[in-house]
Order: C-alpha cells, then sequence, then structure tokens
C-alpha cells in the first residue's frame, strides 16, 4: 500500500512493480465491493505480466461482502471526489521510475469499470481503457472527449448490464467518432472474472479476457522499440 497526492490532499492505492522494476503504466480500478484482495491480486498478475499497476482506493479504506452494503457505498461514492483520486493515481503512476510508457491504462470490473470510461475522458494521459462488464447509474462519460480506444468485456448473462446496453455502449463511443471493440463472453454472469466468487467465475471467460487485455495494453501502451520506428 502507498500514499500520494491527490487534489491537494493524498489517497491510498495499492502498487505492483514487475521484476524487471519498469513496465507500461497501468491503473486498475474496483468493484463496488472495494479494494480488496481480488483486485491487489490482479495488480500482481499486471506487475508479473511486466506492467507497473496501481489501484487507488476509492472507498478509503472501507470494504464490503455484503451486496447489500457494497451497493450503499457505490451509490454513496462521491464522483468528483473519485475524478480527482482518479487523476491523482495516474498522474502518480506516470511519475514513477517504474513505468517506461507515456501514457497510462485503465481497466476497471463492474463499478470500476464505468468510472475507467470516465477517467478516460477526463484525463489526456489515458491512452486506452479496458472495460470489465462496467456499471454506475451516476456516471455518464462524455464519449467525445474519450482519450484512446476501449476495449469491453461483457457477459451474456448479466442481469445488470444487459446485452441492449452494452450494444448502446459501443453504438455510443462510435458514434463519438472513438474506437471501441467489445466482447460479449455467452453462457456466463457478471463479474465472470472474478475468482473469489465461484457462483460466477468463468475460467475460461476469465482466461481469454485477460489475454486480450495484455495485447489490448501491450498494443497501445509499449513504445516502439529502437529500429522498429516507422519510416
Amino acid at each position: 500500500m502507498i500514499t500520494f497526492p491527490s487534489n491537494g490532499s493524498s489517497a491510498s492505492g495499492y502498487l505492483a512493480v514487475p521484476q524487471s522494476g519498469k513496465g507500461p503504466g497501468v491503473v486498475v480500478l474496483q468493484e463496488w465491493w472495494g479494494l480488496v484482495d481480488h483486485i491487489k491480486d490482479v495488480c500482481n498478475r499486471f506487475a508479473a505480466a511486466g506492467f507497473t499497476a496501481l489501484a487507488p482506493d476509492l472507498y478509503d479504506g472501507q470494504a464490503t461482502k455484503s451486496p447489500d452494503e457494497a451497493g450503499k457505498m457505490m451509490m454513496a461514492l462521491n464522483i468528483s471526489e473519485a475524478e480527482k483520486k482518479l487523476r491523482g493515481a495516474v498522474e502518480h503512476l506516470m511519475r514513477l521510475e517504474n513505468v517506461s510508457s507515456p501514457k497510462a491504462g485503465v481497466v476497471g470490473f463492474c463499478m470500476g469499470g464505468q468510472l475507467a470510461l470516465y477517467a478516460a475522458t477526463v484525463d489526456r494521459n489515458v491512452a486506452a481503457t479496458v472495460d470489465f462488464y462496467g456499471i454506475h447509474p451516476h456516471v455518464k462519460p462524455d464519449f467525445s472527449k474519450l482519450s484512446g480506444p476501449v476495449l469491453g468485456l461483457f457477459a451474456e448473462n448479466d442481469k445488470s448490464v444487459p446485452q441492449e446496453a452494452i450494444l448502446q455502449l459501443q453504438k455510443d463511443i462510435r458514434a463519438a467518432g472513438k474506437t471501441c471493440d467489445i466482447y460479449i463472453y455467452p453462457n456466463v454472469d457478471h463479474a465472470f472474472f472474478n475468482d473469489t466468487r465461484p457462483t460466477v467465475y468463468s475460467e475460461t471467460a476469465a482466461s481469454d479476457a485477460w489475454d486480450r487485455t495484455l495485447r489490448f495494453f501491450r498494443e497501445h501502451l509499449e513504445p516502439p522499440q529502437e529500429g522498429n520506428q516507422p519510416g
């Protein structure tokens, strides 16, 4: 756990650094449960894959396993305060000597997926966004201000994010002149990536989604190697 500057104050988060000591920077945004061990593990997995990953704590230390309490915490989240923490996390990440990319990637899950889209519309230091089944009724990103391409990873049986909403999201992003590729995994539910929830976790879908995420970030974050420059 670390602390970092955030709009004249400070915020906390979990930082994972690759064994090499340096890699492209990724901000990881939590589900509605809070900054729980699963999100920290996702950061560790990014580090094992060669990325430097930071997950800001949007709930200031609060976390829960109760869906009812998680819903209340999500709805009580102050979006303007969350925006400051998102900006602070991106800015701090990009100042670290452990980061090799000129801009950051942002990936979020559930509530964090929608916040990842939002972050990409308010911070020009975001180069690429991955949205895992994002939802938050109070977060309405302005896709005309979207910085960089979007990869959306959703579930066919998701009652929280029906297919109509998924397809509308892709339509809205493309209508704004931005790039968006969306994959809807068949016969899986919301939170299929969360391996701490056996009732919804899908190893097959999660593995494929993880591979897509890594390829997407490597394509859009890693600077070209010398000798491979165009022209």
